[in-house]
């Protein structure tokens, strides 16, 4: 016996031996299906309308802390993206049959999908929160997660705040600022802190670009480290002319007072280097520091 209220064909079991109707199940729910994640609804590119759940929503342009906000998430989290992922602005995802919307920016791995022929679904999305209702942007996460988009992230600019979409909670949960995003996707963990504050970003943005090899910033800091030797071998050059002139003057005039010790322990190399050359001539003490460099001036004792 069918059930005409169902849509396929029921499970039936025998009747027991003792009598009785039978007993029928429903089938089982199938898989939900998904439509590609290009086959958009809403013209990319020349309209601004996006569809959420079958509603249509007006993504209009940003105030200055969103696009604010916007430029800063791009510039750090591209960098940080390792190969064989791409990072994304305002790409248009059509997440389910009545849902084709973008979030700020995205990642997903680089090249097609072997399974569907088409590009990667986004692994990771971030979305900015200026003035977005906050149903919108649940909606927005419920349907990312559900598409399968592994992680999905909420910046919020007036609260200063980063969350995260917890999938078992179904909400949006705080991030501490000074804690690290880590994922596979990324060359190295990112300070949750960068996402709001410019001058963190570019350092974390320094770090990435570091980890990556990028031959600019290894040749910068090659530079850097040969000049810290080359000054260092200075330094050692010139606290070696100054033991010397130090022990020339003690075994000609006896130990010197203080502030002429002091001196010397600040000079610079070419002071240091003058004082050397009379203080093999001089009859006294105040014929090497006297009237001399107009780095120091006199000293009297």
């Amino acid at each position: 016996m069918m059930d005409p209220k169902r849509d396929g064909p029921s499970m039936m079991l025998a009747p027991s031996a003792r009598g009785g109707a039978a007993l029928s199940f429903p089938p089982a729910d199938p898989p939900r299906r998904f439509p590609p994640v290009d086959q958009h609804v809403v013209v990319p590119e020349k309209t601004r309308d996006e569809m959420i759940r079958g509603r249509k929503i007006i993504a209009q342009p940003a105030l200055e802390p969103h696009g604010d906000a916007h430029a800063n998430l791009g510039a750090v989290i591209r960098l940080h993206v390792r190969e064989g992922y791409r990072a994304s602005i305002d790409l248009l995802t059509r997440v389910s049959e009545g849902s084709n919307f973008a979030t700020d920016l995205s990642i997903r791995r680089d090249g097609t999908d072997p399974a569907t022929g088409r590009r990667h679904l986004e692994e990771v999305s971030f979305e900015i929160v200026n003035e977005q209702a906050p149903g919108v942007v649940r909606e927005k996460a419920e349907d990312l997660a559900e598409r399968g988009v592994r992680r999905v992230f909420a910046i919020h600019v007036k609260r200063g705040e980063v969350c995260e979409w917890s999938r078992e909670m179904a909400a949006f949960v705080p991030l501490d600022l000074d804690g690290m995003i880590e994922d596979p996707c990324f060359i190295r963990p990112i300070q949750v802190r960068a996402l709001l504050d410019g001058a963190v970003a570019e350092r974390e943005a320094a770090r990435a670009l570091e980890r990556k090899g990028n031959p600019e910033i290894l040749a910068i800091k090659q530079s850097a480290e040969e000049k810290g030797r080359e000054e260092g071998r200075e330094e050692g050059r010139e606290e070696g002319r100054r033991e010397m002139l130090l022990e020339v003057l003690r075994e000609r005039f006896g130990e010197l007072p203080e502030a002429m010790q002091a001196r010397v322990a600040t000079a610079t190399g070419a002071t240091l280097s003058r004082w050397a050359k009379r203080s093999y001539a001089a009859s006294s003490l105040d014929d090497v520091f006297v009237e001399v460099e107009e780095d120091s001036g006199p000293v009297r004792r």
